[in-house]
């Protein structure tokens, strides 16, 4: 690889960096390519972005970013996930990737914006529901009381038209 090549691939890796929200420390190596493929896929997919390089590139790029700590003196091979928007989505696609191949992929550790994660933390960030999971569950909380009224009315609507007298109200003491 030429110096340019190099300075190209540290600079791509900073500017990814600067624009996550996440980062997560794994390794792809040792499994299919078509599994690795898939896993890249859902990232993307997910709003981020795997990266494998050598690792004093990757150290090297990240020098004077919130992910300096994370990527310096790497051992091994090692491949960083980077999240855009939603991290629990990423960590939960490299979580499943860990879990799917045991004892080749594994989960070093994370960044979540400034605060430095340990494997135990990025597990336990990939179990949450994802940003869509949960913006869900908000809709339908709001939407709840609205659908039991609309349910009473409708009730009430056909009570009327069916020639029924509504129920009479009853004192509550």
């Amino acid at each position: 690889m030429t110096r340019a090549e190099k300075d190209a691939v540290v600079s791509s890796i900073r500017e990814k960096i600067q624009k996550s929200q996440a980062v997560f420390l794994t390794n792809l190596v040792g499994i299919p390519s078509v599994d690795s493929v898939r896993i890249r896929k859902h990232v993307r997919e997910a709003n981020g972005h795997v990266a494998i390089t050598r690792n004093t590139l990757f150290a090297r790029a990240a020098e004077g970013t919130y992910a300096a700590d994370l990527l310096k003196d790497l051992k091994g091979s090692s491949a960083v996930a980077f999240a855009y928007e939603d991290a629990a989505a990423v960590a939960k696609i490299v979580n499943d990737a860990a879990n799917e191949f045991d004892k080749i992929v594994t989960i070093k550790g994370g960044m979540l914006g400034e605060q430095k994660l340990s494997t135990a933390e990025v597990v336990a960030l990939a179990k949450l529901p994802s940003r869509n999971e949960m913006l869900g569950t908000l809709l339908a909380t709001f939407n709840a009381p609205v659908s039991a009224f609309a349910r009473v009315l409708f009730a009430i609507q056909e009570q009327k038209e069916g020639g029924a007298a509504p129920a009479p109200a009853t004192e509550n003491a």
